[in-house]
């Protein structure tokens, strides 16, 4: 059974057709790209994912259960985390806080914990730090742990979104062009990333990314969109020799 199981997915926005029975599905373990010309449908189609939106016509499935039905909360505690386009971090926070803040759910305390810092508030806040420590670890992130998220480099903010995203231990993890904005050195990095956190923690992704070199290295399928409609679906080889890729997203080159 695979783990995402998406079936003629369409959504229109004002009458445009943003997707138009979109299907595929991603097995347990995948990397799965989505690529696709600027206004394919690709970052829809995680919001629908994520419940950001509401499709208009089919299903979506994960562990074989309708996320239709679902908020975008309870999609989050089904195991799906997503990192955006745009940097979603607090910037006058340091790379630990920011890691933190995504453990919050699982850290809870009551108001009236919080409001007399009694010994349960802080409990759970030396165990949230504790796990973040952790995590920027993993993410080899530690020599910037205690620095503001406003002084790193574009890249290493980007790094510390993915890893806010692995602070919710995602089965399934959506990344919105990881390597957006990025230098070839910085791209790899995002790369070997993403591969290890499949090939060590067993994670599936399912990521946009226009840089190619990112998509066809670390992808094991690809599926590639063209205003709104899937126009093929293959691995990096076969994407690469696809004729309705070449004309509407690679290239004549």
């Amino acid at each position: 059974m695979p783990l995402v199981e998406i079936a003629n997915l369409s959504l229109s926005f004002a009458g445009l057709r943003a997707l138009s029975n979109v299907s595929f599905a991603v097995e347990t373990g995948e990397i799965i790209g989505l690529i696709g010309p600027n206004g394919a449908g690709k970052s829809t189609l995680l919001n629908c994912i994520s419940r950001i939106y509401m499709p208009d016509h089919g299903t979506i499935r994960f562990q074989d259960r309708d996320l239709n039905s679902r908020t975008a909360s309870e999609v989050a505690a089904e195991g799906i985390r997503r990192t955006f386009q745009n940097l979603e971090l607090f910037r006058e926070a340091t790379v630990r806080e920011n890691v933190a803040l995504g453990l919050i759910y699982r850290y809870r305390t009551s108001l009236l914990a919080e409001l007399f810092a009694l010994p349960s508030a802080r409990d759970n806040q030396r165990g949230a730090l504790k796990e973040a420590d952790q995590i920027v670890a993993e993410m080899g992130l530690s020599e910037w742990a205690n620095v503001l998220v406003a002084e790193l480099p574009y890249g290493s903010q980007k790094l510390v979104e993915l890893a806010r995203a692995m602070a919710g231990h995602p089965k399934l993890l959506l990344l919105d062009e990881p390597a957006a904005g990025m230098n070839r050195e910085e791209s790899r990095r995002v790369a070997e990333t993403v591969r290890r956190l499949r090939d060590h923690k067993g994670i599936t992704v399912l990521l946009i990314e226009h840089d190619m070199r990112v998509v066809m290295t670390v992808c094991d399928r690809i599926v590639v969109l063209d205003h709104g409609e899937k126009i093929a679906e293959g691995t990096p080889a076969e994407i690469r020799r696809s004729p309705a890729v070449v004309k509407a997203y690679l290239g004549d080159a």
